[in-house]
């Protein structure tokens, strides 16, 4: 579904990411690992067409994307939870899910749609009047995966889900992210929270100062030493 091919990213004089090879088959998660300031979220970035890689070659279902616009990379299926989640703070909560939806055009689809949302959401839908800014960090996080579910993706990014969250909403919001890629969402999840992140996926990458070091299985990464000795504090 997504083939990262040879990608290198720079920052001015910085070179950021090195090189690296992913790939996303349709139905998986896949988490991308590191340290903070290994360039994960500069790999992201590039995916969605927020930053403009130096060279190679990112692929989504057979089209190169490193030349298309950012809304047209979304309109072709890809949809991207940023870091810090982004939500519009002086809208309300509907609003942000109407705001997910833009590309769209059919009115009952995507109403549907949003009860779909408020259904996997019981606290979106509490909430639905309320002004976004006021959410708990977990509610916001969760208004942020449910926006991007608005636009009917195909590949789902998730760009630490986990931040500045507790560890019970930790866990709630890792059980939602099994539960949509059960629906058949794909999901390229990236995430310093290795354990969680590996515990739910079915491959993972582990990226060092810009470079792919590890990959392979979830379960076999979980297991390996240098992974347990860097990431799971053992």
């Amino acid at each position: 579904m997504l083939k990262v091919i040879n990608l290198n990213v720079s920052y001015g004089a910085i070179h950021a990411v090195h090189g690296v090879n992913l790939e996303v088959h349709q139905g998986e998660i896949v988490s991308l690992i590191g340290a903070n300031g290994a360039g994960k979220t500069t790999i992201l970035h590039s995916i969605s067409g927020l930053k403009r890689p130096s060279s190679g070659q990112i692929v989504f279902e057979g089209q190169d994307l490193v030349k298309t616009e950012p809304h047209k990379i979304l309109q072709m299926g890809l949809a991207h939870v940023p870091e810090g989640r982004r939500i519009f703070a002086e809208m309300t909560v509907e609003e942000n899910l109407e705001m997910g939806a833009f590309t769209r055009s059919n009115p009952q689809e995507i109403r549907e749609d949003m009860e779909k949302i408020y259904h996997r959401f019981p606290r979106l839908k509490e909430r639905r009047g309320q002004m976004a800014g006021t959410l708990s960090g977990g509610e916001q996080q969760m208004l942020a995966i449910g926006r991007a579910l608005m636009s009917k993706p195909k590949l789902l990014l998730l760009d630490e889900p986990s931040m500045g969250l507790s560890p019970i909403l930790v866990r709630e919001i890792f059980d939602i992210i099994v539960q949509v890629n059960k629906t058949g969402m794909t999901v390229l999840l990236v995430e310093q929270n290795a354990r969680m992140a590996l515990s739910i996926a079915h491959r993972g990458y582990v990226l060092e100062t810009g470079d792919i070091v590890l990959s392979g299985d979830a379960k076999s990464l979980l297991e390996d030493d240098r992974v347990k000795k860097a990431y799971l504090g053992q």
